[in-house]
């Protein structure tokens, strides 16, 4: 167990929440970096890592404090979300990470993750609909092992497909320890209800 108040902590929370808004860093590389400049080159004490909930709380703040269009932009993207997955929805897209928890960098991707057995179908369809995409990979997120992930631009928004067989939605379903970490469309048309 780690103490959240834990100036050291804090400190690498912050560093790195503003080198994922400032710099559009994930959060792996900006929690690296964040140690380097906090610590230098000495060793890192294991209680001062922070979690990825931490540095959403520390992005969460220096949102509300340094950017004045967080709020806007979030509507914007969640509804450009809400429109790219109904397009989508014959691949079962749940809407994750910044679209989804509401902290929306400049450089931060509406990613869905779609659910459907055959990728190149996914790829077909966005070929069909004039959608340049280039492909790559992102880890599982359950397992760590890659999964096939495609990036374009939709109505001036970076947006992330991660592709995942149909089985692996059950697994997507449970809930984290702060709640849902993904939403279906009308999860997500929800948020956007509660924030207007």
């Amino acid at each position: 167990m780690h103490d959240a108040s834990d100036p050291l902590r804090l400190e690498v929370a912050a560093t790195a929440a503003r080198l994922v808004a400032d710099a559009g860093h994930d959060y792996a590389t900006a929690k690296k970096k964040a140690l380097r400049q906090v610590l230098g080159g000495g060793p890192v004490p294991k209680r001062s890592v922070p979690d990825n909930d931490e540095i959403d709380a520390a992005l969460r703040e220096h949102l509300a404090l340094f950017d004045d269009d967080h709020a806007l932009r979030v509507a914007r993207r969640r509804r450009t979300a809400v429109a790219l997955m109904q397009r989508l929805q014959g691949f079962h897209p749940y809407v994750t990470g910044a679209v989804w928890k509401g902290i929306v960098t400049e450089h931060a991707p509406i990613h869905l993750q779609l659910f459907h057995d055959n990728p190149k179908e996914v790829e077909i369809q966005l070929l069909n609909d004039g959608v340049d995409f280039d492909v790559s990979t992102v880890p599982h997120f359950r397992s760590g092992e890659e999964v096939e992930a495609l990036a374009f631009w939709f109505d001036d928004a970076p947006v992330l497909l991660s592709l995942y067989g149909h089985d692996d939605l059950r697994g997507a379903l449970r809930g984290g320890i702060t709640g849902p970490e993904r939403g279906d469309r009308d999860a997500l048309l929800g948020r956007l209800a509660e924030a207007a």
